[in-house]
């Protein structure tokens, strides 16, 4: 068994890591491809992961959170188009996928209006600007409950459909 890391500033990789109670040794033989000292490597911020290596601690790690965390903090694509996502509670996501088709769906006739002839004038695009808001708080929410989904399938707490 190796030493417990006394460290403070521990990024999400090691907090997932030592959630399952895994030293590296034990998570890179779970990892199968993911040797210790890459795993140390990237615990320490010394080298950024692969995202091969990211799917690979989300799944053995049983974080559904890992692949979005990478997407919307290291990956240069993934920050510019990625919204950030955390896991919450279902009722929580809930209502907030709700309030977001609602606030969308009161909006709907005025993005047809605005997007009708191809393209946003100045006097729309404040307007545009709020739909877009609304929009991106709905992907958000979304993104929330996919991660929501995983994190339950994960953890068996998503029962199987037959």
């Amino acid at each position: 068994m190796g030493k417990r890391s006394v460290k403070e500033d521990k990024n999400i990789y090691q907090l997932s890591r030592e959630a399952c109670g895994l030293s590296r040794e034990a998570a890179a033989e779970a990892l199968k491809f993911v040797t210790a000292d890459r795993i140390e490597k990237v615990e320490s911020g010394r080298s950024l992961p692969h995202p091969d290596e990211v799917l690979a601690m989300e799944s053995g790690y049983r974080n559904a959170e890992l692949s979005n965390y990478y997407c919307t903090h290291e990956c240069p694509i993934g920050m510019k188009y990625e919204p950030e996502a955390k896991l919450s509670d279902l009722p929580q996501l809930t209502v907030e996928l709700l309030s977001g088709l609602n606030a969308l769906e009161a909006e709907k006739n005025r993005l047809i209006d605005i997007s009708v002839d191809g393209r946003v004038s100045f006097h729309e695009r404040e307007q545009f600007d709020a739909i877009r808001a609304k929009l991106d708080r709905l992907e958000r929410a979304i993104r929330g409950m996919r991660i929501w989904i995983e994190h339950a399938a994960m953890s068996g707490k998503l029962d199987d459909i037959e």
